[in-house]
């Protein structure tokens, strides 16, 4: 099974996660929203949100046919797989290129598995990156736990003040940076 982006509308993208969950079972088709969690703070009061990384986009992970894209299209809200020719209509691809059916997951732009790796070892069961506990030490950032130990690689910039770290990496073969929640250690150890 490889993993796939499906184009929905951005706000949507639970909405369309459950009704996809409806229509396919799980083993067949897996779907996600990967989102993480960050400290706001409005008139002076710090909560916590859950904000969605890759906004107008669904994941799934499934054996994709032309069949199954367009039962996906069928949910509302949902616009369209990503696909190799940029396309909306998927049978005429499929005319112009004379494809079988062992073919068909070719049109379909596929997500590159070592891509998918980071961002599932990031995320927890409910697809969501958690906060990491770091300390900075003469400009050196050492994650202590959570999702980031062992991919400070990835870690560009530290907010301290708003409890972020900035992290890079590829998606659909492009950089993409968000932040991330965390907690700042003192030298000490104290929040």
């Amino acid at each position: 099974m490889d993993w796939y982006a499906l184009f929905v509308e951005t706000g949507k993208e639970d909405f369309v996660r459950t009704r996809i969950r409806h229509v396919f079972d799980e083993s067949e088709l897996n779907a996600i929203v990967p989102k993480r969690k960050l400290q706001e703070r409005k008139q002076g009061r710090a909560y916590e949100v859950c904000k969605t990384m890759f906004p107008g986009y669904v994941l799934i992970k499934t054996r994709m046919n032309v069949n199954s894209y367009y039962e996906l299209k069928q949910i509302p809200k949902c616009y369209r797989l990503l696909n190799k020719y940029n396309r909306m209509d998927i049978k005429e691809s499929l005319q112009e290129s004379g494809m079988d059916a062992e073919q068909e997951s070719n049109l379909f732009f596929k997500i590159e598995e070592q891509e998918m790796a980071l961002i599932t070892q990031l995320m927890d069961s409910n697809a969501t990156i958690g906060y990491s506990t770091v300390y900075v030490e003469n400009s050196k950032v050492i994650v202590c736990d959570g999702p980031l130990k062992g991919k400070e690689a990835i870690i560009e910039k530290i907010d301290r003040r708003k409890n972020r770290a900035r992290i890079s990496l590829e998606f659909m073969r492009k950089r993409v940076c968000f932040d991330v929640g965390i907690h700042v250690l003192d030298m000490l150890g104290v929040h």
